[in-house]
């Protein structure tokens, strides 16, 4: 009988992830010339807010918000040295935005922000969310906030999770003046999430119908803001066009997920990574990494192997436990793919605290790898488990994300320092 053989690829780097860590790792990669493949289940970006927080929490028990991210960094640095977040440096951190918001904007997605401090914009319950970089769509909200002008909240018939009027109530508390309205799904099809609204969006008819909807509610008005439904794959030409028909500078609130803003940065980010040159397996999974040679053998495929891959290096970016880079068990959490140890509470009765909604956070929640200082994962002997084995984002122990507001931050950060340090390693 003879042997199957599958398609063979040889790469300088495997990315194993596709969420926002792996992404970043991607483009970093193909910025810096090496030669890129990448695999991934969707993630958790089909989630994603596409707001890029840096940090906006420290600490976690006092709930404090910081305008200035790069002091709340010190600051945390200073407090919990084995937060990942202490072993980048502003410059490095710097970099990784510019170079990610770049690429963005590049593949069709326009991101804007203030220099050193962090912007404000609304969520879907209409309170204020800071962060560090923001999609163009969102963006007009944060002057909104800052200077609450005359400004109309909308949402749609049929559309579930987003109320206009629930926004305007609990943001009218600072941002007085706020009304709403429901309207029609433009085409005359009501719709319950948001992804059909931004597809009909795409089309011009379907935008000047909206527009002429909107009209008889506007008078006296200086701002709209919609949820987060203004296409795909065209968002730019989207925004431009409604706000041209509009006459008024129309803004974007993120809904609950799944979001249409998560589809734009994964479906940017899969149609981008072909024509640029990576060896791409989306929707596919690392099913066995092992030592070869000088890097690793990686088989590829969903439930079967479809393709092998020889990689000089791996960059491990796949998340926590919704994107299973974390696995629990009745004993404790292990790292699924290679092995890793995994820095977590001592006994299964201290991952979380008696009060589901405690201020400090669970300890679960701080489960992870620890790295050295370029984001190389450590064995059992507190040494790095092999020498071109990178581990950035979620995966990583000894943050909060969702509490400290440091998810797409921390994601960037490390991706950037695990490339840099790769590349520099010739």
């Amino acid at each position: 009988m003879t042997a199957q053989t599958f398609p063979r690829h040889e790469v300088d780097l495997m990315i194993i992830g596709t969420g926002l860590a792996g992404m970043a790792a991607a483009a970093f990669a193909l910025r810096r010339g090496l030669r890129v493949a990448l695999a991934g289940a969707p993630g958790e970006s089909l989630f994603s807010s596409g707001l890029l927080d840096l940090l906006a929490v420290h600490p976690i028990r006092e709930g404090r918000l910081w305008d200035d991210p790069f002091a709340a960094l010190a600051a945390l640095a200073a407090d919990e040295p084995d937060h990942p977040y202490a072993k980048v440096s502003r410059p490095e951190i710097e970099a990784a935005f510019a170079a990610f918001t770049s690429f963005l904007g590049e593949i069709g997605l326009d991101y804007h922000g203030h220099d050193g401090k962090n912007a404000m914009v609304l969520t879907p319950v209409g309170a204020i969310k800071h962060t560090y970089r923001v999609p163009a769509g969102m963006w007009a909200a944060d002057l909104g906030v800052r200077t609450t002008p005359p400004a109309l909240i909308v949402d749609f018939e049929g559309l579930k999770g987003f109320s206009a009027a629930q926004v305007a109530q609990t943001a009218g508390k600072f941002w007085p003046g706020l009304s709403h309205v429901r309207l029609p799904v433009p085409g005359g099809r009501p719709a319950p999430y948001p992804e059909p609204i931004a597809f009909a969006l795409e089309g011009k008819k379907a935008r000047e119908e909206l527009a002429a909807a909107l009209a008889p509610h506007i008078k006296g008005k200086e701002m709209v803001g919609l949820p987060a439904v203004l296409g795909i794959y065209r968002t730019r030409e989207v925004l431009a066009s409604l706000s041209e028909l509009v006459g008024l500078p129309v803004f974007e609130i993120p809904t609950i997920p799944p979001s249409v803003t998560g589809l734009r940065l994964k479906a940017a980010f899969e149609d981008a990574m072909p024509g640029r040159g990576a060896v791409t397996f989306f929707r596919k999974l690392v099913l066995t990494a092992v030592p070869a040679g000088d890097g690793f053998a990686c088989d590829v495929g969903w439930s079967a192997v479809e393709a092998t891959v020889q990689a000089r290096g791996a960059i491990l970016a796949t998340g926590r436990f919704f994107g299973k880079g974390l696995v629990p068990h009745r004993k404790g959490i292990a790292e699924a793919l290679f092995g890793l140890p995994v820095v977590q509470p001592d006994s299964r009765a201290k991952w979380h605290g008696e009060h589901m909604f405690d201020p400090a956070g669970h300890g679960v929640n701080r489960a992870g790898l620890a790295t050295d200082g370029r984001f190389r994962p450590l064995g059992g002997d507190g040494k790095p488990a092999f020498e071109h084995l990178y581990a950035v984002g979620a995966i990583l122990a000894g943050h909060d994300w969702t509490r400290q507001k440091c998810g797409a931050g921390l994601a960037l950060a490390s991706a950037f320092a695990a490339v840099e340090d790769f590349a520099g390693r010739g």
